[in-house]
């Protein structure tokens, strides 16, 4: 008999599951289950994008594109990244689409890390970062970001973990799960730290176009010299509500793309090409009416977020105001529960569904996670059973 555990690669035998998809494969066994959790727009990808998509599957575009991607698209996306985070990228050798930003991530770590590398994380921090650093033998090292400092990077944290083995950073904002958000003052201040110490920065942007408060979204690849040293990572998911179209890109200097092409052309192949058209129908309609489908989503996740934050607040749980992306991330220790317990009470006494905060990482621990990027009826039906529930464990 087989001893797989033996034959299995340690790294990814050992690796832990994903607390959100674990804790969402319990709420989806339960009938009528409000569900705050999925970090997904709840709008379906705009009309006009799809029909490209569709057009390009019913005139025979049904073929591989060049690894890279279309490039049309290349060029689009170069257009846009000048226009939103002022930074040039040659779409003939530093861009490649991505099966979603997700492959974007992997692939540029594994052309960075080598074992016996660190990388510096962020956390709280979406869950996938420290597991796909692991698998290249690399060490991923947490850096604590806390309430009291809105959830940034600060500085000092940064340099108290760098070694001699630390080859690169992190840096993921607007965040998910926090909603917090580096201004441009905060960015500058990592910079001097980040050249002294010679590190590569993977800037994972792909919340970039969701911030409030009139703050402008600023890419640490736009500060002085860092575009030379940076790897920005993003992708139409979240602000064009194309999650399952699975298209990302990444932008980065040619010596390190033609890196990551080997791994993107042998691990994939290339992206889906009907998402890639209607990827470039999304960016050319937007540059045509002035992004007004994503502004008007991004109105709309601010209306809730308002809402959703004053409620919290007003029920006793300590919630800093998100600036970005689409998620609260609410403190519970006031409830006498960490966040793990909460979500599960809460699941169990009245079927809504959050995520507890552990899932990112430790100092995640006494949260929890709440997307608003739901409807507002929704948002309000699940927070009047979560004061229900608060007031009944008083």
């Amino acid at each position: 008999m087989i001893n797989y555990s033996e034959k299995l690669n340690p790294v990814a035998r050992d690796m832990k599951p994903s607390g959100i998809r674990k804790f969402f494969e319990i709420a989806a066994t339960r009938k009528d289950c409000i569900s705050l959790g999925v970090g997904e727009p709840d709008f379906i990808t705009p009309k006009a994008f799809s029909q490209a998509g569709i057009y390009s599957i019913l005139n025979g575009k049904t073929q591989y594109t060049a690894n890279a991607g279309l490039m049309d698209l290349r060029k689009a996306i170069a257009k846009y990244t000048k226009q939103f985070i002022g930074v040039e990228y040659d779409p003939a050798c530093e861009i490649i689409l991505t099966v979603g930003a997700s492959e974007g991530i992997d692939a540029a770590f594994r052309a960075i890390c080598a074992p016996g590398d660190e990388i510096l994380i962020p956390e709280p921090c979406f869950v996938c970062y420290a597991p796909l650093v692991s698998l290249t033998g690399a060490k991923p090292v947490s850096v604590k970001c806390t309430i009291e400092n809105e959830f940034k990077l600060m500085p000092d944290a940064v340099e108290a973990a760098i070694t001699p083995k630390t080859k690169g950073i992190l840096i993921a904002y607007p965040n998910n799960p926090t909603g917090g958000i580096m201004e441009k003052a905060d960015l500058e201040k990592l910079v001097p730290i980040i050249e002294k110490n010679d590190l590569i920065v993977f800037s994972d942007e792909i919340y970039g176009e969701l911030t409030y408060n009139n703050i402008k979204f600023t890419s640490i690849a736009s500060l002085g010299n860092m575009r030379e040293r940076t790897i920005v990572l993003s992708g139409f998911s979240k602000a064009f509500a194309m999650t399952g179209w699975r298209l990302g890109y990444i932008l980065a200097p040619k010596e390190i793309i033609s890196v990551v092409y080997k791994i993107h052309q042998y691990g994939i192949m290339c992206a889906p090409t009907a998402a890639q058209y209607a990827a470039l129908a999304a960016l050319n309609d937007s540059f045509e009416n002035n992004f007004k489908e994503v502004a008007y989503m991004r109105e709309k996740y601010n209306e809730r977020r308002q809402y959703l934050v004053s409620r919290l607040n007003a029920m006793g749980l300590t919630c800093f105001e998100p600036r970005g992306a689409f998620y609260a991330f609410p403190c519970v220790k006031s409830t006498g529960l960490d966040g793990e317990a909460f979500a599960y009470a809460l699941l169990d006494a009245k079927n809504v569904a959050v995520v507890p905060g552990g899932a990112f990482g430790e100092s995640g621990k006494d949260f929890i996670r709440i997307s608003y990027a739901y409807s507002i009826d929704a948002i309000k039906k699940a927070l009047d059973l979560i004061e229900e529930f608060l007031n009944e464990r008083k």
